[in-house]
């Protein structure tokens, strides 16, 4: 079983379980925007959930390019969203 844990997204804390993908973490949070897209600007999310797309980029502790649905929480993380152009 999953013990919880907090984490902040965009410097919120936000309640999580260890173990669970960040993507279910945002369905959860209903956050839908994750970062845009650096051509036109469109916002983009969660699209394929198993790691094809990289629509779903975010950055972890400072290292951009994650992949929120490969990465799993763990106590303590900072993720931010947002533009990356």
């Amino acid at each position: 079983m999953s013990t919880g844990t907090r984490i902040t997204i965009d410097g919120e804390p936000v309640d999580a379980a260890v173990g669970t993908s960040l993507t279910a973490v945002f369905v959860a949070a209903r956050r839908w925007r994750l970062r845009d897209n650096p051509v036109s600007g469109e916002p983009r999310g969660p699209f394929c959930g198993m790691g094809v797309c990289f629509e779903c980029e975010v950055t972890v502790d400072g290292r951009p390019g994650v992949r929120a649905c490969l990465t799993r929480v763990r106590p303590g993380m900072a993720v931010e969203t947002g533009p990356r152009r």
